[in-house]
């Protein structure tokens, strides 16, 4: 049977297809160095402006130190000087430097050839610059 004109169908495969932004989650994750690395992390790319002790070169892929806050930023927060609520837009505007907008988009490079999983050595990744870095990332989109 012939199927009359009109717009066409929706395959079942474009119902379920993944919004562009959920894809690009998906291909932007964010770990801490001293967790094992698996096959679906990608490409390991660190985000510390210091190399981590005990971590050999071959568990990372890249090394972007513009993407880590700056010293006196971090050395303000770790030393309790400014809180979180102060160090978050801070950082935000410290990804403006032309140092960090050269890594972003490197890192944004990366992620379209495939998984990028962001590494940083904080224990707690809600007080991390790299959930920060990678919320940047999903929402600068490009």
């Amino acid at each position: 049977m012939a199927r009359a004109p009109g717009p066409p169908r929706r395959t079942a495969r474009a119902a379920v297809r993944p919004r562009k932004s959920a894809r690009r989650a998906a291909r932007i994750a964010a770990k801490r160095i001293y967790e094992p690395a698996v096959a679906a992390d990608g490409t390991r790319v660190l985000t510390m402006r210091y190399w981590p002790r005990g971590i050999r070169k071959e568990k990372v892929d890249v090394w972007l130190r513009e993407l880590a806050p700056v010293i006196p930023l971090l050395r303000a927060y770790l030393d309790g000087q400014i809180t979180w609520a102060q160090y978050t837009p801070r950082y935000r505007a410290g990804l403006r430097r032309p140092e960090a907008q050269a890594a972003l988009a490197e890192v944004r490079a990366l992620a379209r050839q495939g998984p990028v999983t962001l590494l940083c050595g904080c224990a707690d990744p809600a007080r991390c610059h790299r959930t920060l870095l990678r919320a940047h990332l999903l929402d600068s989109g490009r």
